[in-house]
């Protein structure tokens, strides 16, 4: 339903306090889906993580946004195993196709559980959908339900800085479609862009094998992930961008944010300002050093013994 201007201002503040996520993520596609969900997981002091849903992609190793969903749901799965959490019930396979120029809902579980548990939510306690890949998941629940969107905050990690000179970025120009109705549904957003924002959220190898290869079979996973994604590690440090917006999730003061009018987003991806238009929490950087420090160490007390 239409949303206030100050109903959305409340939803949209960066209190302190627990919040209750559900993470949506093209998992398989790169590395840092791996890192943001055991962050999560690792941090129920902040969070409590009520579902996790496996979003579609295309990249070289799938040969459509079906594939790559299945893909991510296996990674999931992977990363549960090792962490000793049980998946059922707890994530759900998400859609096999774009939303796209049609602009129409797809069918999926996790469109579904989304729906379920957005109506379950309320403005004063709503649901924080931390959204890290292709929006399809998140937009088709916004088409078939758009009740939901006083009940939910989407926390989207895509697109490039404000004023970066394009936003073809990897999630963005995977569902053009879906990011519009994203930006026209007038639900809560905070928008964590990817070029000029959280580009600067990386690590490098010796990080990596000093503070997280030891740490288990997760530790383990999460490295040979890391390490895998170059050949050449010779001066070579990696964006681990997802951490952007489950840190937002995690603690706001690690993701400084502004309020912007929400963009208009053209079929061609370039942003269009129309300064009338409901507003948008906008992350304009991230710091990095405490959101890693968070991890390692939490990463560090899960496997200690």
């Amino acid at each position: 339903m239409p949303l206030s201007e100050s109903h959305r201002l409340a939803m949209l503040a960066p209190t302190a306090g627990k919040r209750r996520i559900v993470i949506d993520t093209d998992t398989f596609n790169e590395i840092d889906d791996q890192f943001a969900i055991v962050h999560a997981l690792l941090s129920p002091e902040s969070v409590t993580v009520e579902a996790i849903y496996a979003a579609p992609f295309i990249n070289e190793t799938t040969g459509d946004p079906g594939h790559g969903m299945e893909l991510s749901y296996q990674e999931i799965l992977a990363l549960l195993e090792r962490l000793s959490i049980t998946h059922e019930g707890l994530v759900h396979r998400g859609v096999t196709r774009y939303v796209g120029s049609q602009k129409k809902p797809v069918d999926a579980p996790a469109v579904d559980d989304l729906i379920a548990r957005a109506r379950r939510s309320s403005p004063d306690d709503p649901l924080h959908v931390v959204a890290i890949g292709a929006i399809s998941n998140v937009a088709s629940a916004l088409l078939a339900a758009p009740d939901i969107i006083d009940r939910i905050v989407v926390v989207w990690l895509g697109g490039h800085a404000i004023d970066w000179q394009h936003q073809a970025e990897f999630n963005l120009e995977q569902d053009v479609g879906g990011v519009q109705v994203l930006f026209d549904s007038g639900v809560p957003l905070v928008l964590v862009p990817c070029e000029g924002v959280t580009s600067i959220l990386h690590s490098t190898v010796p990080e990596i094998e000093r503070y997280v290869e030891p740490q288990g079979e997760i530790g383990r996973f999460l490295a040979m992930r890391f390490k895998s994604y170059s050949d050449d590690h010779v001066g070579w440090a990696k964006e681990i961008w997802d951490m952007g917006a489950t840190a937002w999730a995690l603690d706001p003061a690690w993701a400084p944010s502004v309020l912007m009018p929400t963009p208009v987003l053209t079929d061609d991806m370039h942003y269009a300002l129309d300064r009338s238009r409901h507003l948008m929490r906008y992350v304009y950087t991230v710091n990095r050093n405490p959101i890693m420090q968070d991890f390692i160490g939490k990463l560090a007390a899960s496997t200690a013994g």
